[in-house]
């Protein structure tokens, strides 16, 4: 399309100004013999009008220059710039997608021909829309095409030669809003966003994982195939996932009961197999940081070696000899050496710290302790021999019901299946002859389990027996070293005065009250008194722990022992009662001491 204008000359001038090779719109140049080099304004390098998104847009200008807008003659009307000192022209917020403008400020003699001469420079245009008042709307092929019509914002049009006010205007290019756009470019948008979503799924197709391949479904001979590998190790986590879908699928009914019971079994037996490698791989574990632990004291050794190194390179007698080069590198290396050295030994001293606080609180136990967790390890290994014993039964009957059926197909079955049934059989009965076997050693072992137990209980109870003697005699001895004091503090003192002999004789009774009295000392006489105010504030009474915690608040030293002990022997002081049921049940002490007073 060649550039349709009355003065060409003109036009390559506002265009040489503009820094731009005075170009057409098809890119052949108006002057044949025009040199670039020559009347280029300075600073602007020359610009191909048609690069993509300008034309006879002039380049961005910096903000420091002004923008200098020349004469534009076209055939039919002449364009005359705006004042470069005013504001540029007012826009609207661009529309998505617009390839509209809105044309206003038209001469009232300007027809539809003479628009387009005008605006077909900037682009290709697709429809005029003109309005009888002055204005129309332009659509154009392309986005970039409307940057171009906005440049003519501003211009002031001239109809030929006229000086008519009919034949003049001032142009007011902006954005319009059409539905045609907004439609293409939603449209565009789809299929951007189609795209998108089709890139994005075979993304996620090329990193998905495989999909498992699918379960079988059930048969004898798929039950007896998924059976055998069950009992093989490489093949019972494929196997195991049919066993659960074809039991999630509700194949279990009264003739394939027998069957997916064995299986459940074979599944069973594999659990001791996986508690052994848990406990190899524990036992891999602590080997593991063992040669850790050795390895990093081998470590700290070379590291003490080279510190020890440096340190007496650091010596007068060597150091004299180093440059001062030499001499800062050895500090540096020094100081490096001993913090990496530190490090490490602090995280190995970290791990035996670990290994220690381990060890004591192993150590820290109460035989008494000891005792109870043994018992408790015999009535759980009882308990677990019983388990074992009620599943050794559960296998008999299923081998049980197992030969029922294969004697009662046995009838049914052809004679080629009579020697497979015939080996069948044999092997179930050793089978059952094992596992009576084991049984029945089962049984010895649960017998000796018990009489070792019986045996802890009676040496329990003579250990008790004999604990309860020595307090007796340890109570005896204490009364008989009592009385001997009081017998030898009346023969010191027979010659005082008989008021002095009189106070003794009433004091030997209170002291022989003391001594057979339950309370034995003034600590518990104290005793007695805080525990009876604690309870009569707690009338529904307390346990023996919430009495301990409030009488260590006030020493320390204070056992649960004693306090028990001591409340057991005033029994018309103090009343122990259960109260709740069942998990609940717990053991109360209740304050008692109006109700002896009437009774003693």
């Amino acid at each position: 399309m060649g550039l349709p204008m009355s003065d060409p000359t003109a036009w390559a001038t506002a265009m040489n100004n503009l820094g731009m090779a005075p170009m057409g719109m098809t890119g052949q140049p108006l002057l044949p013999d025009f040199d670039p080099a020559l009347g280029m304004m300075t600073g602007i390098p020359p610009i191909n009008p048609m690069m993509p998104g300008l034309g006879i847009v002039p380049p961005p200008i910096p903000p420091d220059m002004p923008a200098v807008k020349e004469i534009i003659h076209c055939k039919s009307c002449t364009l005359f710039p705006p004042n470069p000192h005013l504001p540029p022209p007012a826009t609207r917020e661009r529309p998505p997608g617009c390839k509209t403008v809105f044309v206003g400020g038209l001469p009232e003699n300007g027809t539809e021909q003479i628009i387009m001469e005008v605006f077909e420079q900037c682009g290709e245009v697709i429809a005029i829309r003109k309005s009888k008042k002055n204005f129309c709307h332009i659509r154009f092929a392309e986005e970039f095409m409307v940057d171009k019509a906005l440049y003519l914002s501003g211009y002031r049009i001239r109809l030929g030669s006229s000086t008519d006010k009919k034949d003049m205007g001032r142009l007011h290019v902006d954005f319009a809003q059409a539905r045609d756009d907004l439609y293409e470019w939603e449209c565009k948008q789809r299929m951007l966003a189609r795209e998108e979503r089709h890139r994005r799924r075979l993304a996620e197709e090329r990193f998905r994982p495989p999909s498992p391949p699918p379960v079988v479904h059930y048969s004898d001979h798929e039950c007896s195939v998924v059976a055998e590998k069950l009992k093989d190790d490489t093949k019972f986590s494929e196997a195991i996932q049919t066993l659960l879908t074809w039991i999630e699928r509700g194949e279990v009914n009264r003739r394939t009961a027998n069957n997916f019971y064995s299986m459940i079994q074979s599944a069973n037996s594999h659990i001791r197999r996986l508690v052994n490698e848990k406990a190899a791989h524990e036992k891999e574990m602590e080997e593991a940081k063992e040669k850790f632990k050795l390895a990093l004291s081998g470590i700290l050794v070379q590291f003490e070696q080279i510190v020890a190194v440096y340190h007496s390179a650091s010596k007068q007698k060597a150091w004299d000899h180093f440059t001062k080069a030499q001499r800062k590198n050895i500090s540096v290396w020094c100081k490096q050496a001993e913090e990496i050295r530190n490090i490490h030994n602090d995280e190995l001293m970290g791990i035996r710290r670990e290994e220690e606080m381990e060890m004591s609180d192993e150590e820290i136990e109460d035989p008494s302790e000891m005792k109870e967790t043994e018992e408790s390890a015999l009535v759980s290994q009882v308990e677990a021999l019983k388990e074992e014993n009620d599943s050794l039964r559960w296998q008999l009957d299923a081998y049980r019901n197992e030969v029922e059926l294969l004697k009662q197909e046995q009838g049914k079955a052809t004679r080629d299946e009579d020697t497979t049934k015939e080996q069948q059989m044999k092997l179930l009965q050793q089978a059952l002859q094992g596992m009576q076997k084991h049984l029945l050693k089962v049984q010895e072992e649960y017998k000796k389990r018990e009489a070792e137990l019986e045996k802890v209980k009676e040496d329990k109870l003579k250990i008790e027996t004999l604990l309860e003697n020595l307090k007796e005699q340890q109570s005896m001895a204490d009364e008989e070293d009592k009385e001997g004091d009081a017998a030898d503090c009346q023969g010191n003192e027979g010659s005082t005065s008989r008021v002095c002999a009189c106070s003794q004789e009433k004091e030997c009774p209170v002291e022989k009250t003391l001594s057979n009295s339950p309370v034995k000392s003034e600590r518990e006489v104290l005793l007695v008194g805080i525990i009876s105010t604690f309870l009569h504030v707690h009338p529904f009474g307390a346990s023996i722990e919430y009495i301990c915690s409030y009488l260590q608040r006030l020493d320390s030293k204070i056992c649960t022992a004693e306090v028990e002990v001591l409340m057991t022997r005033l029994q018309n002081t103090f009343r122990q009662e259960l109260s709740g049921v069942g998990a609940s049940l717990e053991k109360r002490w209740k304050f008692c001491g109006f109700d002896g007073l009437k009774m003693t």
